[in-house]
């Protein structure tokens, strides 16, 4: 059975932070408690009938009606923070790029990696595009972020590391 708009309105109410309350006792749910418990690490699910659900495609569906065909990203990369102003509806390719730095990652910026000499690559469609060397990290970090702009990262630039790094920096507006 597919979840419907109605059906999850009338088995849940949603807290502002971002977590969805039983609202009928239904398979030893107990009426006023949270469904699917925060999880300490990845996603948090709920189960409805018998079936797991990602707990912020519920959240999704309760706020605008409709389960999304793509992705959800969460915002701040933080897997279940399922708060409805963290959620956005992208492209799988988005959602991709939204993750962050790998953890040998020493540069803090994704595609930068080096110590007096900074190496700037990029990956597009899973071929890997070197984009140069350079002295100046800063100048790696712009590089990097203008590359993500040309490609047209659509909603992404701003979540990217390499946009973060230049906006702290005072590098961007």
């Amino acid at each position: 059975m597919n979840l419907t708009y109605s059906y999850v309105r009338e088995l849940f109410d949603y807290r502002p932070d971002g977590f969805l309350i039983w609202k009928v006792r239904k398979g030893g749910k107990t009426m006023g408690s949270v469904a699917g418990p925060k999880a300490k690490v990845g996603y948090s699910f709920i189960v409805v009938d018998g079936k797991a659900h990602r707990a912020h495609r519920l959240i999704w569906l309760w706020h605008h009606g409709y389960m999304p065909e793509g992705d959800l990203d969460h915002i701040n990369r933080i897997k279940h923070d399922n708060r409805i102003e963290n959620l956005r509806e992208v492209s799988r390719q988005c959602n991709i790029r939204n993750t962050g730095n790998q953890k040998n990652n020493k540069s803090g910026v994704r595609g930068v990696c080096g110590k007096d000499v900074f190496r700037v690559q990029i990956a597009v469609n899973k071929k890997q595009y070197w984009l140069g060397n350079f002295k100046c990290f800063d100048e790696a970090v712009l590089t990097r972020l203008a590359a993500e702009q040309c490609l047209d990262w659509d909603g992404c630039d701003s979540s990217s590391p390499a946009y973060q790094y230049a906006k702290s920096c005072g590098l961007i507006k």
